[in-house]
């Protein structure tokens, strides 16, 4: 049988194959298929070699349940009229895979671009309605409370909508370049105001320091020069009474030969004369050496060793 004649006798089953073949679709891994029936949703359709009834049901749209991201750049004002310029990733997805959740993502908005500008618009208005409210010196601290306060507000939107906010992430907070050089002059400001008050605290310890170190060293000096002038006076006092002892047994001495006591005051008039001579280290001392000098100062001493044993008794 030639094919012309094939045609002819047997032309439906090549309809019927066609016909056929044409209810054969794929979804691909990461989407779901939604299947209507003459417009009106029918049902869902999952990953892989699914059929539909030819010429009536249509696969409506494939929607992806797969993470997807945007990056948005907008500005708000702050509660004290300061510009803030954002920079963020807006991580989102698919709630779920359920035939309710597929349902709200394929109907709820017309296109793709819809929705994200409903989103994009939302998510900025969030933001901004939070800046109002605080100084711009408490924004750049505020990262983390400005996602957990758009994160709060949306999600609720977002479930009627069948998505759910994966995560928001603010990138770079930047203000006028005003505002940036006024930060940075603060900054430095009180860089300085602390270093300022370090340096004036350590200059303070070093003071004080050294003064207690100076009060004490002035303390042990007077300690000492106490404890040396009283060894020195205990001293001069032991001198003295060794020289009055042996001049006491001296004189005795004498008295007993019936010679002069008076050798005795010309004997340490001779010595100190020595010692000057021997000890003076160059110093000047003007003695007179004359017999009636001799007698003069002889006299003195006698004079003086009377008057110290008159005031003795």
């Amino acid at each position: 049988m030639d094919i012309p004649t094939f045609l002819t006798h047997y032309w439906w089953i090549i309809v019927l194959a066609i016909v056929f073949f044409s209810g054969l679709f794929t979804i691909n891994q990461g989407y779901i298929g939604v299947i209507t029936l003459f417009g009106k949703y029918q049902r869902i359709a999952t990953p892989g070699l699914r059929f539909k009834i030819p010429l009536i049901e249509q696969v409506y749209k494939k929607v992806s349940i797969q993470n997807r991201s945007v990056e948005l750049e907008f500005q708000a004002v702050t509660a004290d009229q300061a510009n803030v310029y954002f920079k963020s990733m807006l991580l989102y997805s698919v709630q779920n895979a359920d035939e309710e959740t597929i349902k709200k993502v394929a109907f709820k908005f017309f296109a793709d671009k819809d929705l994200m500008q409903a989103l994009i618009r939302t998510i900025e208005g969030n933001i901004r309605s939070f800046v109002a409210t605080k100084k711009q010196a408490e924004i750049l601290a505020l990262r983390k409370e400005i996602v957990d306060y758009v994160k709060f507000e949306i999600d609720h939107t977002l479930e009627t909508w069948g998505y759910h906010l994966q995560d928001l992430q603010i990138n770079d907070i930047t203000f006028d370049k005003m505002i940036l050089d006024s930060m940075s002059k603060v900054v430095a400001s009180n860089n300085l105001k602390a270093a300022a008050e370090n340096e004036g605290q350590a200059l303070l310890i070093t003071k004080t320091k050294s003064a207690e170190a100076e009060g004490n060293a002035i303390k042990i000096s007077a300690e000492a020069e106490k404890e040396a002038a009283r060894l020195r006076g205990q001293g001069v006092a032991l001198f003295r009474q060794e020289v009055a002892k042996g001049m006491t047994e001296a004189a005795e001495q004498m008295k007993q030969a019936n010679l002069d006591t008076n050798v005795i005051l010309f004997s340490m008039w001779t010595e100190a004369i020595k010692n000057f001579a021997e000890y003076g280290k160059g110093n000047v001392i003007f003695l007179d050496g004359s017999p009636d000098g001799m007698e003069g100062t002889m006299k003195q001493i006698q004079a003086l060793m009377v008057k110290q044993a008159g005031v003795g008794k």
